[in-house]
Parts: structure tokens; C-alpha cells; sequence
């Protein structure tokens, strides 16, 4: 934890978005607005592709997965910035802020590679569409959520680990809404270089390879679709990619933006912007842009509606 010579920090304070009273308010309406949206959002897409038995299929098996890590890396930090917009005392413990670093280092890893897969999914399904049941079983799919999983839980431990055996001495104010590894840093009187290269090298390889398997799969894709005849048959194999292309852009441009710039040119500031948008923001969108842009899903939510409805009658 600390040095015995020390004073041992036993807590942090988290300084949040802004440190206007006149501003809290308003941000703990807006974020609680947008909180209750991706709670709806994401369980409602697990729910809908659970009952439906249209939606059982690779692409909505990857897409309840990226709803679940949504909701969970979302959970794993709103709930305590909507406490402390309102609470006098905005502290969180060293070990819960120990967990909630793990927890989201694990889920935003995961979702990394989640999406890498999907577009794996849509490589497979697009150019090799006859060998599609048979490439992608049900046992690939297992294994393709399954090891982002464990690989993202064993990278967020040993980071967590290290995080936390640095000594904090100067400071116990956190410049962030929540603990991340680049503001607790800051805080840090020790040598903070093995930790910085580890967090590159890990940044570096999750970002560089599953931004390749998304490229490479992509090019394919993108070469496929231009030897299709019909321009109809155009379109309705590029509609298959156009909400996974956007979520992929946004994420990616955001994790890009956060934590493959150097050190010295880090701003913590800018850098809650950029973690606003990518742990409250896009968790909310991502339902909201496979339900409007995919029309088996807006058909399932029909028939699921048209049931309830009759069900009240």
C-alpha cells in the first residue's frame, strides 16, 4: 500500500467532472437520465435477443455479450459519480477503488475484443456465407466471448496489482470521477516507468490487434460487396455492418485518443472528456444503435410489444 515512513492512504477523494455547486445538480440529472437509458437499453436487447428465437444466432449471441459489458462497466462507475454530484463527502476507499479499476479495466478489455470478434462474425457471414453454421458453432462462439473474458480479467488484475503497490504520499485527491490508472499515478511519489510501459504495451496490443482483425476483416467484407452484381444485394450485405462499423469507430477512436498518446503530453482534463464519453455515453448508444439500424431487431421489439399489449387486453 505505502511505505511504513509513510502516512498510509486508507482513501481518495474522487474531484469529478467540475467543482461548481452550481453545476452538480444539473450533471446528476443529466447522467442519471443517461444511466436509466442504458440500463433500459442493454437489458432490454439481453432480454429481446433471450425470448426471441429469430435472434439466436452468432451475431445476437456477440451482440447480448456487448449489451452485458456495457451494463457492467457503465454500473461500475455511474452509480458512484451520481453519489458523489450530490454526497459532501466524495471519497471512495482504497479497496473499492481497487475494485472498481479492476472491474473496468476487465469489461473495456473485453469489449475490445468483443467487437473483433463481431467482426470476424461478419467477415465469415458475408464472404463465406454457404460455411457459415459450420465455421461459426456454437462452440466457436463460446470460445470467441469466453477467452476475451479470462484474457481481460488476468490483464486487469496484474494492472490493478501494480496500481495499488505504488506508494501515494503527496496527495490523496483523485483528479478523475472515478479511479483510473492515469490520475492515481499522478498521485504516485514512486516510480511509476514499469507501470507506464506496461499500461502502453497492454494498450498498445489490445488496440493494435483487434483494430487489425476488425481492418483486415473489413477489407475482405468491403471487397466482397463490390463483387456482388445487384445493387440491392449491395445494400443489404453492407446494412449487416453499418451499426457494428459505428460502434467500432467510436470506441476505438476514444481508446485510441486515451491511452496511446505519451505521457508527457497527458491532460487529465481532456482526459474526462474522452471518459465521459466512452464509459457513460457510448455504453447508452450502442443499444440504441443496433435496435434503430437492424430490422430484425426492431421486428422482434414489435411482436414483443404487439404481445404485451394484447396480453393487457
Amino acid at each position: 500500500m505505502a511505505n511504513t515512513n509513510l502516512t498510509v492512504v486508507t482513501e481518495f477523494i474522487l474531484l469529478g467532472i467540475t467543482d461548481r455547486p452550481e453545476l452538480q445538480v444539473p450533471f446528476f440529472l443529466l447522467f442519471l437520465v443517461i444511466y436509466a437509458i442504458t440500463l433500459v437499453g442493454n437489458l432490454g436487447m439481453i432480454v429481446l435477443i433471450r425470448v426471441d428465437c429469430r435472434l439466436h444466432t452468432p451475431m445476437y449471441f456477440f451482440l447480448s455479450h456487448l449489451a452485458f459489458v456495457d451494463l457492467c462497466y457503465s454500473s461500475t462507475i455511474t452509480p458512484q459519480m451520481l453519489v458523489n454530484f450530490l454526497a459532501q463527502s466524495k471519497t471512495i476507499s482504497y479497496y473499492a477503488c481497487a475494485a472498481q479499476l479492476g472491474c473496468f479495466l476487465t469489461f473495456m478489455i473485453t469489449e475490445c475484443f468483443l467487437l473483433a470478434g463481431m467482426a470476424y462474425d461478419r467477415y465469415v457471414a458475408i464472404c463465406n456465407p454457404l460455411f457459415y453454421q459450420v465455421i461459426m458453432s456454437h462452440k466457436v462462439c463460446v470460445h470467441l466471448v469466453a477467452v476475451p473474458y479470462m484474457y481481460s480479467f488476468c490483464v486487469a488484475l496484474l494492472q490493478t496489482i501494480l496500481t495499488f503497490q505504488l506508494s501515494f504520499c503527496s496527495s490523496n485527491k483523485i483528479n478523475h470521477f472515478y479511479c483510473d490508472d492515469m490520475p492515481l499515478m499522478a498521485l504516485s511519489c514512486s516510480s511509476t516507468h514499469t507501470k507506464q510501459v506496461l499500461i502502453f504495451a497492454f494498450a498498445g496490443f489490445d488496440v493494435i490487434t483487434t483494430s487489425l482483425i476488425v481492418l483486415i476483416s473489413y477489407l475482405f467484407i468491403f471487397f466482397t460487396i463490390l463483387r456482388i452484381r445487384s445493387t440491392e444485394g449491395k445494400c443489404k450485405a453492407f446494412s449487416t455492418c453499418t451499426s457494428h462499423l459505428t460502434t467500432v469507430t467510436i470506441f476505438y477512436g476514444t481508446q485510441i485518443f486515451m491511452y496511446l498518446q505519451p505521457s508527457t503530453n497527458l491532460s487529465l482534463d481532456t482526459d474526462k472528456v474522452a471518459s465521459i464519453f466512452y464509459t457513460v455515453v457510448i455504453p447508452m448508444l450502442n443499444p440504441l444503435i443496433y435496435s434503430l439500424r437492424n430490422k430484425e431487431v426492431k421486428d422482434a421489439l414489435k411482436k414483443v410489444i404487439s404481445k404485451k399489449c394484447w396480453s393487457f387486453k
